[in-house]
């Protein structure tokens, strides 16, 4: 296809709300700290709950899942007030909340700014080759933001193919000035750039999470194994009752069984599987109310 038809299919794509690029950012490079929190409530305080939720700058990937009565998310907290906070003094004290489980995120395995859709095998090696861009240097170190980065990206997390111009008119630098700090924070690892599907497009619609406990020896390898997967769209090493969390995203039902049942129970270091059906998601990216 030409460029043009190309930008005409995208904006078409994303002008429905089925595809659009966003600006990613990794928090543990500004040294914040990610929780997977799991909120158990009474049936008819799970949507509200999970809603204000939502609403929260911090949050990212709220879910309902166990019939409704539990409310998965990701936090990010920048320091350890605000886990305690929100941790030990909000959500509890949250009327119709009966118990809140956290688990600290250790180390991701796949996720972040490697997608599912890098493993559906659209492309094959020569194209992924020929359209693979060169790698960024990575420059270890931390990274101090102003008010000029906040806006930055802010702008980026909404649609990340926003141009240099318009980045210059939000945060008041010169088009040159914002290619330079895009550069910089990107080889710092804070920002990627990423892709946000509806997966229904492409066959896929269960979206199961797993909490698994690995024999502590081998939870690297399980955790390196995981991320091949071709179901697995996320996964880390947490604390908590079970030390290795899953996002797994299948066409139906009887794909999970499959996969549960072949390609997972083949990793024999798992000693226990729970699973949570995802009911429905309230927010997925953390730019969105």
């Amino acid at each position: 296809m030409s460029d043009r038809t190309i930008a005409r299919r995208y904006a078409r794509l994303r002008s429905a709300g089925v595809v659009r690029v966003l600006g990613g950012v990794d928090p543990t490079a500004l040294g914040a700290v990610v929780w997977f929190l799991r909120v158990r409530c009474a049936p008819t305080a799970s949507v509200p709950v999970a809603e204000a939720l939502a609403r929260r700058p911090d949050t990212s990937w709220v879910n309902l899942t166990s019939g409704g009565t539990e409310i998965t998310c990701a936090v990010r907290t920048e320091c350890e007030a605000d886990s305690e906070a929100l941790l030990l003094t909000k959500l509890p004290r949250t009327p119709r909340v009966e118990g809140v489980t956290a688990h600290s995120v250790l180390h991701a395995f796949y996720g972040g700014s490697d997608n599912l859709i890098a493993k559906l095998g659209s492309l094959d090696e020569e194209a992924i080759e020929r359209l693979r861009p060169p790698p960024a240097p990575y420059r270890p170190g931390p990274v101090q933001l102003d008010d000029g980065d906040r806006a930055l990206l802010a702008t980026l997390a909404v649609d990340g193919r926003t141009g240099f111009e318009q980045l210059a008119a939000v945060t008041g630098w010169s088009p040159t000035t914002v290619r330079r700090r895009m550069r910089e924070l990107r080889e710092r690892g804070l920002l990627y750039l990423d892709i946000d599907v509806d997966w229904s497009l492409l066959g896929l619609g269960t979206r199961t999470l797993l909490w698994l406990s690995v024999t502590p020896a081998r939870l690297a390898e399980v955790g390196e194994a995981l991320a091949e997967h071709p179901e697995i769209a996320f996964a880390a090493a947490t604390t908590g009752p079970s030390n290795l969390y899953a996002s797994v995203v299948c066409a139906n039902q009887q794909e999970l069984y499959r996969y549960l049942t072949t390609r997972l129970a083949a990793l024999p270091a798992i000693t226990q599987i729970e699973t949570a059906p995802v009911i429905k998601t309230i927010k997925r990216a953390a730019n969105e109310r």
